[in-house]
């Protein structure tokens, strides 16, 4: 029992840290968008005088990035997740035998039933994926027929503690400023010419609003060359920014990852009545006769990879990592066997 304060304090504290560092990441960012605004300084100035305005310019910036850095968080949390992996509903007219098992478990777990999706594949594997107030189960057609039925439902169990925790919605504030820096999830996507003449669109407002405190009249000489160097201080300064409070970052969310399966683990175990079920479940899948690919799938992978109940994800096949493309990884499983070892621990607790 102490041991699951200690590691719920671990979590929390590691969660809190990350929020720390968006924060910080949010601040900086308003301060440099804080040349873009000048055309507010003097209303704000009449509203609350002259010695408050620099102040409140500044939060006048920060309110609506952070509003917006969240919206964009929570905004890759389920649709793109579940983008990665063609799966269906599983309704009771669907999947009667499945939907009954789920839905007997959420009324045990005294939790609504989040939505449950079935994926065609033969990989036996599952995760869980949610937001502020959705969430979503997947689970593959392999595991059901991998699986006994006990052990089916300690892997589902294990799901639903993930999403009674909020971790899909946790994880995805974690690994935010990672993606931002990689780009995986094509947030900063610029292919078409439909987005190039958003960017287009948006460079021209951006060099309305700076044109205040640039030098010389509108579109001269030296005020386009200061709208460029201008542009230049804000995209570097905030790339080495992000990149320098990525780091820690990264360590902590992977920290938080392990510290997370392992909570779910023991939840689950709980809510089944048989931590030897998970066990066996945990031993039968990691042993599961197809070849695992040659790179350590608990430091590399990518997608819903690092969210499913096992991390070698849900192909089939062995997909080669592109050496060119640069990720930024922040999830990561603890080694099977001390998962197992934890859920044996738990069984001589009980």
């Amino acid at each position: 029992m102490e041991r699951d304060r200690n590691l719920m304090r671990d979590i929390l504290l590691t969660l809190a840290l990350i929020l720390a560092i968006d924060a910080v990441v949010v601040g900086v960012f308003a301060l440099l968008a804080y040349p873009w605004l000048t055309f507010v300084h003097a209303p704000i100035a009449a509203v609350v005088g002259t010695t408050a305005a620099p102040v409140a310019r500044w939060l006048v910036v920060f309110l609506p990035v952070l509003a917006l850095f969240v919206w964009a968080q929570l905004r890759f949390t389920r649709q793109e997740l579940l983008a990665d992996v063609p799966a269906g509903d599983a309704t009771r007219d669907t999947h009667p035998d499945l939907h009954a098992r789920f839905v007997r478990l959420c009324k045990q777990a005294d939790m609504q039933p989040p939505d449950l999706a079935v994926v065609d594949r033969d990989v036996p594997n599952s995760f869980a994926v949610g937001g502020v107030t959705n969430a979503t189960v997947v689970v593959s057609e392999g595991l059901r027929d991998a699986l006994s039925d006990d052990e089916l439902d300690a892997v589902l169990a294990h799901e639903l503690a993930h999403v009674k925790n909020r971790d899909a919605t946790v994880m995805t504030l974690a690994s935010f400023l990672p993606a931002l820096v990689s780009d995986d999830r094509k947030i900063l996507n610029v292919d078409g010419g439909a987005n190039l003449l958003v960017w287009f669109v948006l460079t021209f407002v951006l060099y309305l609003l700076a044109s205040p405190s640039l030098p010389g009249a509108l579109f001269s000489v030296s005020s386009v060359v200061g709208f460029v160097t201008l542009v230049a201080i804000s995209v570097l300064g905030g790339g080495i920014i992000l990149g320098v409070l990525t780091a820690p970052v990264v360590l902590l969310s992977r920290r938080l990852s392990e510290s997370r399966e392992f909570v779910a683990d023991r939840a689950g175990a709980v809510l089944v009545g048989d931590p030897s079920a998970l066990v066996t479940a945990l031993e039968k899948l990691s042993d599961r006769g197809f070849e695992l690919p040659d790179t350590d799938a608990r430091t590399h992978y990518t997608g819903v990879d690092g969210l499913c109940f096992l991390p070698y994800g849900l192909d089939d096949t062995d997909a080669s990592t592109d050496e060119d493309t640069f990720t930024v990884e922040t999830r990561s499983h603890p080694p099977t066997h001390e998962r197992v070892a934890n859920l044996r621990a738990l069984v001589d607790e009980l």
